[in-house]
């Protein structure tokens, strides 16, 4: 854990000479690199007061390098992080104090979960008196109030994750950043863990940057999700904004979309284009930027947009209505993946009832229907 609070109310430590509605994070024209390899290239990220953005991205996207420079326990090599406006230095430790990192693996001290809590609350001189009250309503709102007095040495995996998230609450951070705080959880631990975490944040932090591989953890807890790739931030957005117009492939592909196939553009019409994929023409959203026919392109699609219906009942008015083979159907959660083949291979998330209802089985035949809008374009990479 780095970083601390001063014990003033959450959202009150402000510089009062910043404008109102300004930033109260931001991230400038930063740069890291490692051994002649650029890490992190951001050229402007802002946290405001009061949400929760969530830094997404694969495993070596530079985010955990990101979250240190944030966090100001590394120098850039060039830009700078602003918090209220004021450069962030490493050492400086008057701003430091108002930011509080918890780290993937929770580094517990030796001893009882209580002298976890009441840690930084020494380091940073907060009142004696207020220590009971914050390690037990943090104790208490993160499901450990009966661990206490527990030894950390005896705790799970999930015990210590919330201690350690609790040893950075009762700090009541201006800006509280998270590292990968589901990762390593079993899958009913972290379902359960990621419900709790939306609650506290919202009560207890003032702002929050949560870094994630997990786009179940960026669109389930954030505001806005930052997206970055190869140490950049290729969007930001809402999650309805990234799921239903991602701006790059790879973001449309990272936050659960699909290849549909290759394909040639035939015809460019206004805000759509037709679209020769497999043995199928499809009618798409026109992206933004220049596509003439015969561009290639890559067509993404998300599986819950696929409507499926039967095969006799096809719906003539739909644009794209393709007549398809189930291959497979496969439980996905509280739904069932569907495989189909045919002119193009599609998949299809749809409920069990849906697939009872309309005889979904290896063999059977259905039409699948996807609305224009539903089908992003992108030019391949380097094109």
């Amino acid at each position: 854990m780095a970083g601390g609070g001063d014990g003033a109310p959450v959202g009150m430590r402000g510089d009062p000479g910043v404008p109102e509605g300004a930033p109260l994070l931001r991230a400038r024209r930063l740069t890291r690199s490692y051994g002649g390899r650029r890490v992190v290239a951001v050229e402007d990220l802002d946290i405001h007061r009061g949400e929760v953005v969530a830094i997404l991205g694969p495993n070596g996207a530079g985010k955990s390098t990101l979250f240190r420079l944030l966090l100001a326990l590394e120098r850039a090599d060039a830009g700078e992080v602003l918090l209220d406006g004021r450069p962030l230095e490493p050492g400086d430790e008057r701003a430091r104090r108002r930011l509080v990192g918890v780290f993937q693996s929770p580094h517990l001290f030796s001893g009882t979960v209580r002298a976890n809590l009441e840690f930084g609350l020494r380091a940073h001189d907060v009142p004696r008196g207020q220590w009971a009250h914050r390690v037990d309503r943090a104790a208490r709102e993160l499901g450990i109030g009966h661990l206490r007095d527990a030894d950390v040495a005896r705790l799970s995996g999930g015990e210590a994750r919330r201690v350690a998230l609790a040893r950075g609450l009762v700090l009541e951070p201006d800006v509280l950043l998270l590292d990968e705080p589901t990762a390593s959880l079993d899958v009913t631990v972290r379902r359960r863990f990621r419900e709790e975490l939306g609650l506290v944040m919202r009560q207890r932090a003032g702002s929050v940057v949560l870094i994630t591989h997990d786009p179940s953890d960026a669109f389930d807890l954030a505001d806005r999700v930052a997206v970055m790739e190869e140490g950049r931030i290729v969007q930001v957005g809402t999650p309805e904004e990234l799921t239903t117009e991602p701006a790059t492939a790879f973001v449309a592909a990272f936050t659960g979309a699909e290849l549909l196939l290759d394909g040639v553009v035939e015809r460019v019409g206004e805000g759509t284009l037709d679209v020769t994929t497999g043995g199928a023409t499809l009618v798409a959203r026109c992206p933004e930027g220049r596509l003439s026919p015969g561009d290639r392109v890559h067509v993404r699609y998300r599986p819950e947009d696929v409507v499926l219906t039967r095969s006799e009942d096809p719906d003539t008015s739909a644009r794209n209505c393709l007549r398809l083979t189930v291959r497979s159907v496969t439980p996905a959660g509280g739904l069932v993946r569907v495989r189909l083949d045919g002119p193009v291979t599609l998949a299809a998330l749809i409920t069990r009832g849906s697939a009872e209802r309309l005889g979904v089985a290896p063999g059977a035949e259905v039409s699948a229907l996807i609305k224009t809008t539903a089908l992003n374009v992108y030019l391949p990479e380097g094109a």
